[in-house]
């Protein structure tokens, strides 16, 4: 969940333009996508003691020095990107995208994505408490490549993975693409994609490139102008997106301390040290300098990032309640999850007040310091809400073996951001696609070995095959795990 508060920080500054991929050249302003109350308009954002966004801006894109720059893209674009792209064919795994997402990425830009709350113990632990639990595999299960099927379905779609691509803000902070180079690789794969309601690429191009055919959700603040919540959800819906989910865990602002260190400022402030970290990544610099402002697309597409920010953070409502939720979901009308659920009550809570889903999530660890890895968590979620309420799960998942263990101990689907973010953030659409592709083998690997030839069957078998470390047959546990077994059975 990279959301408004910072979102317009390392990209801001003036301009109207829309989202373009590379090649395609300047497009027009797009019209407004959203109605802004004149009450709640934003105000002219404070100027930096220093050097402004805007002044420093003014020199490339207001006076539209970014079109002459582009001129040179054929030439410049594949010299600056070869040693990324090289980089890029060589990794393995979401680590080594990890460690090209920061050499390409500017490092204010690539803290940003990384960076968790306070002493980002709550990131740490949502992935490595995957390393507690244990795959006790079964033996001569006749599995082969040729027999696993993992599609299954979410909100009511099929899908070809229970794995997708979370909706998260800002994707053009890390590549000029966005939120494009996502929802065109979930389209070739079959994929689940997220878009959040503070994307840089509106609901209408994403359409072009993950048609209303294929399975979406929109991720949604709850905004204090309810006409702004209304008009998010008649996007939504004539976008023809499968479901909402509201994010209910950004009442308050986490302390991103690492934002502070690396110069991440409201507004930002262009000292020699950041452009110095500039001129060190020569790709991501390149793309930010010929290529248009991004704006918050789903908001309004001709203001700025940076003079939205006022009234974005403005309208954030962070006091709003149960009957605020359920609200929104008379507003919707349609399937609806509740995101950010850690605990069982508030899960059978969400169900009483007009959710359909839960989506299990510490909102990366980027939150409440210490707040508890969801896979701990998942279990006891599961037991609460029963059997035919359908679960997502995120946070962590750096692996495919994470995958298989959250649909072992619960979950229906699984989603990814900084995973698949880093990917984007080191190369782009092949970036992303690589770390999907990353994780689908991870998890066609783990399924095959653990004996499971399909989702279904991961489910239903998976409390007896994955077991927290220290877990002895016949503890209260285990037989709660059993239990599970049976009751799935």
């Amino acid at each position: 969940g990279n959301v408004a508060p910072m979102l317009h920080q390392c990209c801001g500054g003036a301009g109207t333009t829309a989202t373009s991929l590379p090649g395609e050249g300047n497009v027009a302003p797009k019209t407004k996508r959203v109605r802004v109350h004149a009450a709640l308009a934003p105000s002219s954002p404070p100027r930096a003691p220093l050097l402004s966004s805007t002044r420093a801006m003014a020199f490339i894109h207001r006076l539209g020095l970014n079109h002459a720059l582009k001129l040179l893209d054929p030439i410049v674009h594949p010299i600056v990107n070869y040693g990324p792209n090289a980089r890029l064919k060589n990794a393995v795994n979401i680590w080594d995208l990890r460690a090209l997402a920061q050499q390409r990425t500017h490092q204010m830009c690539f803290g940003y994505l990384d960076s968790g709350a306070d002493d980002e113990i709550a990131i740490k632990r949502s992935r490595s408490a995957y390393d507690d639990y244990e795959m006790h595999y079964r033996v001569l299960a006749g599995n082969s490549p040729d027999t696993l099927d993992l599609r299954t379905e979410i909100f009511g779609r099929e899908v070809s993975s229970p794995l997708f691509m979370c909706p998260t803000a800002g994707h053009r902070m890390f590549h000029t693409l966005g939120e494009r180079a996502g929802a065109a690789v979930a389209a070739e794969k079959g994929l689940l994609f997220g878009l959040s309601s503070l994307a840089t690429t509106s609901v209408r191009d994403i359409g072009k490139e993950h048609p209303p055919s294929l399975p979406k959700v929109f991720q949604l603040y709850l905004w204090k102008d309810k006409g702004l919540n209304r008009d998010l959800l008649a996007q939504a819906r004539e976008a023809g997106y499968d479901a909402v989910a509201l994010t209910a865990d950004f009442t308050w602002f986490g302390n991103r301390e690492r934002d502070r260190r690396n110069g991440f400022s409201v507004p930002p402030s262009y000292s020699v040290r950041q452009v110095i970290e500039a001129i060190k990544r020569p790709a991501w610099t390149w793309d930010f300098l010929t290529n248009p402002t991004y704006t918050y697309a789903n908001i309004d597409g001709t203001v700025p990032a940076e003079s939205m920010a006022h009234f974005i953070n403005s309208q954030l409502c962070p006091d709003f309640t149960w009957e605020d939720a359920e609200w929104i979901a008379q507003e919707w009308g349609g399937k609806f999850a509740l995101k950010g659920v850690v605990r069982a009550d508030d899960a059978v809570k969400a169900l009483d007040h007009g959710f359909t889903s839960i989506w299990v999530s510490n909102h990366g660890g980027r939150q409440l310091e210490t707040a508890p890895p969801t896979i701990d968590v998942l279990p006891e979620i599961r037991d609460a809400v029963g059997n035919d309420v359908e679960i997502i799960l995120d946070g962590g998942i750096m692996r495919g073996t994470h995958v298989a263990k959250a649909i072992a101990l619960g979950a229906d689907a699984v989603g990814c951001g900084k995973a698949f973010l880093y990917g984007l953030a080191a190369g782009g659409k092949p970036g992303v696609a690589k770390a999907m592709d990353i994780l689908d083998d991870e998890l066609r690997r783990a399924m095959g070995l653990l004996g499971c030839r399909t989702v279904q069957e991961l489910k239903e078998l998976g409390p007896s095959l994955i077991r927290k470390r220290g877990q002895v047959p016949g503890s209260n546990e285990a037989i709660a795990h059993n239990e599970r077994v049976a009751a799935t059975c």
